[in-house]
């Protein structure tokens, strides 16, 4: 699990919504991956069992990540949201990607919760 600094965090506020916080999250999230050295090889990519946030690659494995973005945990911490449906959309999502792009290495499912103040890298999360 890593952090990043605070000076990162402008939550977005006013009428952006909840469409605004996805973004900023997913972009918080591809800044992390990128300083340690990942590729993005797709942003929110779409198909018939569902979107992927980020597919990125690195450390020798193709990364399907969710990111999910909070504005606090009044509701739970962001990870909870990827419950046992969302993980088989994602699966089934990764499984299309893969038929498209003829890879057939190693992966991994990462969840990335972001919050105020603080991004949390969950490899390997299911």
């Amino acid at each position: 699990m890593a952090m990043t600094s605070a000076d990162d965090f402008t939550t977005p506020s006013g009428t952006a919504g909840h469409l605004a916080l996805g973004r900023w999250g997913e972009h918080l999230a591809e800044r992390h991956y990128r300083r340690d050295g990942y590729r993005v090889l797709e942003r929110n990519w779409r198909c018939g069992s569902g979107e992927i946030n980020l597919i990125l690659e690195g450390r020798g494995a193709v990364v399907f990540c969710e990111v999910k973005a909070r504005t606090s945990q009044a509701f739970g911490h962001p990870a909870e949201a990827v419950d046992r449906r969302r993980q088989g959309r994602l699966r089934s999502a990764a499984v299309e990607w893969m038929r498209g792009s003829g890879h057939c290495g190693t992966v991994r499912f990462d969840v990335v919760a972001v919050l105020p103040g603080r991004v949390e890298r969950l490899e390997d999360a299911f």
